[in-house]
């Protein structure tokens, strides 16, 4: 608790100070009133549009209600892009949009007691999903209530896992870390023609593990799953043990490739280039496209005489004019690398599909493709 910055509020005529705690790394908000059962949604709507936050002392599923009530405010009048606006710049005015709602949303706060427990009327039991997501509470601290909401539902996902077809089985998404809900590019990855030495892969920022988890099932003997975030390390862990291959797969904490070469390395990296803004953001945007590039730059000196790497990567960033296939096709040409073969799918995830979602065209065009890849 000591590393997290420190919020203060006036209540009662007296200073009150709790650790404040923000995935985002948000900073602690500097006007801080008091809210409860009387406080109008317009009220609310207004002070967290102008950066006041407010700090939640009636009914929790009230609090539950006016939070709706404010989503509902600020989704009333969504901002259009001007006409004419290609489509980097749509997709730009998407994302400040999406951020200006998620930092009003996060104005209306709760305060957590030492045990992570809500000291509100009708409020449910956190700590346990508390304690997943943030680990031995050291103190008592305040967060916003999405954030809670979230990590609530982040451990109810946890609990019931993710049926992956692929697999026959089920994995168990840690909080902050990706799930496999689109499970196209795992398909992708289970049907793809294997070399023909199948005695060691390297998946290259395994996340869950689900990626290893289906070459182990495939037959590879040995799987090397590299990551270096310690909560993607410890839900790769857990999915390996609960799936009875810990004898196949190793996980590693290193940056991208294991100190070794092997006839197959895996990398799903993330897929748009762009900052991102929570933890679990770093599995969707990558900076300047830094994972990818560094993982084509360094695969011809991990693969093994023959070997191949499968780039598993989609188009959606092309449609969105943020990387052209030109430059992926140089960058692969660059690092020595030729095309052994692209294996394509369409996504079927609902956003695919809704016409009223701003970037249902890219969306609609969108291509998920392994590539596989070896030295030229």
């Amino acid at each position: 608790m000591s590393d997290l910055p420190s919020l203060q509020w006036t209540e009662n005529d007296a200073t009150h100070t709790a650790a404040w705690r923000s995935a985002a790394g948000h900073a602690p908000p500097k006007r801080v009133v008091i809210a409860d059962d009387t406080t109008p949604a317009d009220t609310a709507w207004r002070l967290a549009c102008e950066g006041t936050a407010l700090l939640w002392r009636g009914d929790f599923q009230n609090a539950r209600q006016l939070l709706s009530a404010i989503a509902r405010r600020i989704d009333r009048k969504p901002r259009k892009p001007p006409a004419g606006a290609d489509a980097p710049t749509r997709f730009h005015l998407y994302r400040q949009a999406q951020a200006q709602r998620a930092r009003t949303l996060g104005m209306l706060l709760v305060a957590l007691d030492a045990q992570y427990a809500l000291g509100l009327r009708r409020a449910p039991e956190v700590a346990t999903a508390c304690t997943a997501a943030w680990g031995a509470q050291g103190g008592a601290c305040v967060v916003s209530l999405r954030e809670l909401l979230g990590v609530v539902g982040a451990h109810q996902w946890r609990l019931k896992g993710v049926a992956v077809a692929a697999l026959g089985a089920r994995i168990h998404p840690h909080y902050g870390v990706f799930s496999p809900v689109r499970g196209e590019y795992v398909e992708l990855v289970a049907r793809a023609p294997l070399p023909a030495d199948t005695a060691l892969a390297v998946d290259v920022g395994t996340g869950s593990g689900v990626l290893a988890a289906v070459l182990a099932r495939r037959g590879v003997a040995r799987v090397v799953a590299t990551d270096v975030e310690p909560a993607a390390l410890a839900c790769a862990r857990d999915n390996i043990d609960r799936l009875g291959l810990g004898g196949q797969i190793e996980v590693a904490d290193c940056d991208l490739f294991a100190p070794l070469r092997a006839p197959l390395v895996v990398c799903n990296p993330p897929w748009l280039p762009g900052r991102p803004g929570t933890p679990l953001e770093r599995a969707i945007y990558d900076p300047d496209s830094r994972m990818l590039r560094a993982f084509l730059d360094g695969l011809a000196a991990h693969l093994s005489p023959g070997g191949e790497g499968w780039l598993v990567l989609s188009d959606l960033a092309e449609h969105l004019g943020l990387r052209t296939r030109d430059a992926l096709s140089g960058w692969i040409a660059a690092a020595g690398l030729r095309v052994l073969e692209r294996l394509d799918t369409r996504p079927v995830h609902p956003r695919a599909r809704d016409a009223s979602d701003p970037l249902h065209a890219a969306r609609a065009a969108e291509v998920t493709s392994l590539w596989r890849l070896a030295a030229a």
